[in-house]
């Protein structure tokens, strides 16, 4: 076994034999072993043989799989996005609902834990330690994705690059929807072709020792193509990195039109985290009633943020 390995393990027996409340010295006793072997072995500063793990299970009442496994697991809770931060009556694309939208942020989530616990197990760092940025989103959009696609009645469209998902229902077409993700919180849309139809922009933060990502805001708009009359997209064309030389593809942006489209279409802000008071919106764009930029949103806002924190006003 590698030394990772043998700190995996050690780690875990010292965790089981903590939770049965057993010494190193009776534990050791047990498994017919040396309590200062025993705490090599814990501390991964020792080699074992499989002989060696199968008496330091027996003595735990374990099996050495079922140990095995323990070491492997990861027994923090996945991040899970919190049903109080949905945006009420938040206006989202046919047949789909909060719970649709709840269940595939948070099957994202579990993606990116198991994901994480594997590499960190076999090589000591998360997925975002081996990835740029922009690539890192591109992953999280990929997974977001497959997880509407899975939770949701939008399913993969193998037809062409665009849009993303489709609905259909009895044979007929509902509509689409494009996902983007990404760690710039409140930003607008960014797009390859910048067509028309529903778009998703979900916003997240990583934490950079475990890679767990946690969706923080969450953003639905049907938005209007480039080339068409009030265009929600403008055309932003190709950048070249000037220190590697490399470039990017074609891009179109939203506009201040569309991204305020985008803001007025949060349907999950949590707001522990996001603070939107300052944010700009296009007075140009119509403030729908659900929106979190209605003056009565605003205020209702903040007292549940006062409420959270004790403090009551008049």
């Amino acid at each position: 076994m590698t030394d990772n390995a043998n700190a995996i393990i050690g780690e875990a027996i010292r965790r089981l034999r903590e939770t049965a409340k057993l010494s190193q010295e009776k534990l050791a006793e047990k498994a017919t072993i040396t309590y200062q072997y025993l705490s090599a072995v814990e501390n991964g500063k020792e080699n074992f043989t499989v002989g060696v793990l199968q008496s330091i299970a027996t003595a735990l009442g374990l099996r050495v799989d079922t140990l095995i496994e323990e070491a492997y697991s990861d027994a923090r809770p996945v991040p899970a996005v919190d049903p109080k931060y949905f945006i009420k009556g938040a206006k989202l694309p046919p047949l789909l609902t909060a719970e649709h939208v709840r269940t595939a942020l948070n099957h994202t989530h579990e993606i990116m834990r198991l994901v994480n616990a594997a590499l960190i197990k076999t090589s000591g760092r998360p997925l975002p330690s081996y990835i740029q940025g922009n690539n890192f989103s591109g992953i999280v959009s990929n997974i977001l994705t497959d997880s509407f696609s899975t939770m949701t009645p939008y399913k993969h469209f193998h037809g062409q690059k665009y849009p993303d998902l489709v609905c259909e229902t009895k044979g007929r077409h509902i509509g689409g929807l494009e996902v983007k993700s990404t760690i710039q919180i409140g930003k607008g849309g960014e797009s390859h072709n910048g067509h028309s139809g529903w778009h998703v922009v979900a916003c997240f933060q990583i934490d950079e020792k475990s890679g767990d990502i946690q969706f923080i805001h969450v953003m639905f708009a049907d938005l209007i193509g480039q080339g068409q009359r009030n265009a929600d997209w403008k055309y932003v064309g190709s950048k070249v990195n000037k220190k590697t030389g490399s470039q990017r593809t074609e891009t179109y942006n939203t506009t201040s039109r569309g991204t305020a489209k985008l803001r007025h279409g949060t349907a999950y802000l949590d707001t522990s985290v996001v603070k939107i008071d300052h944010w700009r919106i296009d007075p140009k764009v119509p403030v729908p009633a659900y929106s979190p930029f209605q003056p009565k949103s605003k205020k209702r806002i903040a007292k549940a943020k006062n409420i959270r924190k004790g403090v009551t006003s008049e």
